[in-house]
């Protein structure tokens, strides 16, 4: 009889245990798959990170290459007044 309350004691245990290791079990996918989110949204923000600063650099570029262009003619212009002002001189 012994026997029998102790072997029905270890099962009883036994389903104990295996029902808290499937909870265990549960809850590591649930924070594995949260983590999981976590780590693609953290993706999807570094990426449109990126993108926006590449977006500001390539719009810095541009305003910069147009403010070269608009200072080379002005150099330009400013080259063609100084001989237009030497051609006058030296026609007086």
């Amino acid at each position: 009889m012994r026997k029998i309350i102790l072997a029905a004691a270890i099962a009883t245990s036994a389903l104990g245990l295996a029902a808290c290791s499937e909870n265990a079990e549960t809850e590591t996918e649930e924070a594995v798959d949260a983590m999981a989110a976590d780590a693609d949204e953290a993706g999807d923000d570094l990426e449109a990170t990126a993108n926006e600063t590449s977006d500001n650099v390539e719009a810095a570029a541009d305003e910069a290459a147009d403010d070269a262009v608009k200072t080379a003619d002005e150099i330009g212009d400013d080259a063609l007044d100084v001989v237009g002002a030497a051609e006058e001189a030296g026609a007086e």
